[in-house]
């Protein structure tokens, strides 16, 4: 969810589905925090409607701004068992956290985050052990096969793709921060 929105508890929220009119009155959804400890809550759906390329919606309980402050960052899912069947190759976001990544059979690290308009393909946040993290492009170019039964994303990456989109290092921070210095002669 993207902000609040009016005074009532009405919060925008950029939709992510494919599916027309996923949306309605009495369904309820889960809203999850942002933060790996934040606890799942159940809402239901009292009221929505579009707004600004948004979706405006107004959950049963939450009736002011600071009430709906505190779902600023969730991210809304749809139960399971209320799920659309997917097309062939295609799967939902939640199903790919929490994944393994093998690179040629070689493991990367697991799925933290699916990160989406930074180009054509959604972006793989995959965490090492050690807080190191990659951006893989999910382009089907790279994609070998998706195992959701094994939790498995096996991947054929280029050489040197791992390399280009690793974060920078502490040290490699605090260099980029000094200011430059003018070589004396």
């Amino acid at each position: 969810m993207v902000k609040t929105q009016g005074r009532r508890g009405e919060v925008a929220s950029e939709i992510l589905s494919d599916v027309p009119g996923r949306f309605s009155i009495g369904m309820r959804l889960l809203a999850l925090p942002r933060e790996p400890d934040g606890r799942r809550r159940e809402l239901e759906v009292e009221e929505l409607w579009p707004h600004k390329g948004l979706l405006v919606l107004k959950f049963v309980g939450v009736d002011s701004i600071s009430e709906a402050e505190t779902l600023i960052g969730c991210e809304l899912q749809v139960p399971s068992s209320q799920r659309s069947e997917l097309q062939a190759g295609w799967n939902y976001v939640s199903d790919l956290v929490g994944c393994q990544v093998l690179d040629h059979g070689r493991e990367i690290g697991r799925i933290a985050e699916v990160q989406f308009g930074a180009g054509e393909a959604p972006l793989l946040i995959v965490s090492q052990a050690g807080a190191k993290q990659f951006e893989v492009p999910f382009a089907e170019a790279y994609l070998d096969r998706v195992d959701l039964e094994r939790k498995q994303v096996r991947m054929k990456l280029p050489d040197g793709l791992l390399e280009v989109n690793a974060p920078l290092t502490p040290e490699e921070k605090r260099e980029q921060a000094q200011p430059a210095r003018k070589k004396r002669r």
